[in-house]
C-alpha cells in the first residue's frame, strides 16, 4: 500500500496566465489619465476613480481597460512628447492653458522665448527644458509648488538666473533646465501663491 507521500499529484490543467503589470506600467497609465483629464476627456471624479483602479491593477488587461476609450496609445505618441520652440523673426510666448510634454527644446539667437507654466496642465513628475540662446533671452515662469533645477551639464551658468525653489512640493513637477546661454540670459521665476 502507498503512503500519502508516494501518491502521484495530479497535474493542474494549464490555465491562461495573464501578464502582470509593474509599478512603471501603473504610473504610465496614471500619467496618461492625468493628461486626458487636462484635455477635458474625463472629469475629475472619473480621473480619481480611474487612478484608484490603475494603482490597484495587477494585469495589463486591467490597465488597458482604463485607457482604451481615450484614443492614442503611448507607443503611438512616443515621438510627439517634445515641444520645439525656435523663433526666427518674432518672439514666442508659450502661455495660457496648454499640455506640458516631458521635454521642451527652446532655441533662439536674438529673439525672446517665454515659457509660462502657470496655467499649464502637467501630468509628468519630471520635465526637461533644453534652453539654448546666443544673444536672445529665454524666460521660464513656474507656479508655486513646482521645483526647478539647473542641470550640471549646463554651460555659462553665470547667465542663468534661477529664482524658483529647487525642490518641488509633494505631487508637483520638477523642471530640469539644461541651459546653454551665450551672451543672452536664461531667467527662471516662480509665481507666488
Amino acid at each position: 500500500m502507498n503512503s500519502p507521500e508516494e501518491l502521484p499529484i495530479p497535474a493542474a490543467p494549464q490555465a491562461h496566465v495573464e501578464p502582470r503589470a509593474g509599478d512603471a506600467d501603473r504610473e504610465a497609465v496614471a500619467d496618461r489619465l492625468r493628461v486626458a483629464a487636462g484635455e477635458g476627456r474625463i472629469d475629475l471624479g472619473e480621473l480619481e476613480e480611474r487612478l484608484d483602479r490603475a494603482y490597484a491593477a495587477r494585469t495589463y488587461r486591467e490597465l488597458d481597460a482604463l485607457v482604451t476609450d481615450l484614443g492614442r496609445r503611448p507607443e503611438d505618441e512616443a515621438g510627439t512628447d517634445v515641444l520645439v520652440l525656435k523663433p526666427s523673426m518674432s518672439n514666442i510666448k508659450q502661455a495660457g492653458r496648454w499640455t506640458v510634454p516631458r521635454r521642451i527644446v527652446a532655441e533662439c539667437r536674438m529673439m525672446q522665448i517665454t515659457i509660462d507654466f502657470t496655467e499649464a496642465v502637467c501630468a509628468h513628475r519630471e520635465v526637461t527644458v533644453e534652453a539654448t540662446c546666443r544673444s536672445g533671452h529665454i524666460r521660464l515662469i513656474v507656479p508655486a509648488g513646482w521645483g526647478v533645477t539647473v542641470d550640471g551639464s549646463s554651460t555659462n551658468t553665470g547667465h542663468i538666473v534661477n529664482k524658483a525653489a529647487g525642490t518641488a512640493e509633494p505631487g508637483c513637477p520638477t523642471v530640469t533646465v539644461v541651459g546653454h546661454p551665450g551672451s543672452g540670459r536664461i531667467k527662471i521665476k516662480q509665481n507666488r501663491r
